[in-house]
């Protein structure tokens, strides 16, 4: 049983790992889900304050990166209306089946956004730059967290492989 809730667990810290690259996944969430399957083994004691603080950067990490492209936007001179067609485009590049859609949406949708404010063409370029460096950002952030959160997996794994049945 062990064994295969550790391989589960592993294969969902991979998958995060891999999400905070690919739009599509949510990377932090499902490394998060790793480390709950792997505290799920009986060989591994539960700690319920580990598992609290790392939903709480879950669930912090996931929000920022929903937000974090209309800052970005908002930076570069944006106005209300591109960090609202940042988001949703963000929402729409999510839905669309076109590949890297959450990478064009908020860019577009900042575009349009100032575009429909009236804001020349040259500005809502620069918001809609600023839309795509904030969710570069935000990808990178994401990473930085799903990899801490694969060593915290790691070590736990290595702490008690004594334990654990294989």
């Amino acid at each position: 049983m062990d064994l295969i809730l550790i391989l589960i667990g592993a294969l969902l810290m991979i998958v995060g790992l891999l999400g905070s690259f690919l739009p599509v996944l949510p990377g932090v969430p499902v490394s998060w889900l790793g480390l709950l399957v792997l505290h799920l083994a009986p060989s591994i004691p539960m700690n319920y304050w580990l598992l609290g603080i790392t939903l709480v950067i879950a669930v912090s990490i996931y929000s920022l990166n929903l937000m974090i492209p209309a800052m970005g936007t908002k930076r570069f001179g944006g106005s209300r209306a591109g960090m609202i067609g940042a988001t949703i485009g963000l929402v729409v590049g999510l839905i669309a089946p076109i590949p890297f859609g959450v990478l064009i949406g908020p860019f577009v949708g900042a575009f349009v956004g100032e575009i429909v404010n009236k804001s020349s063409s040259r500005s809502a370029l620069k918001a809609a730059f600023g839309s795509f460096l904030g969710f570069l950002a935000s990808s990178f952030m994401e990473f930085v967290i799903a990899f801490a959160f694969l060593l915290l997996f790691i070590y736990k794994v290595w702490d008690y492989k004594e334990l654990i049945a294989f």
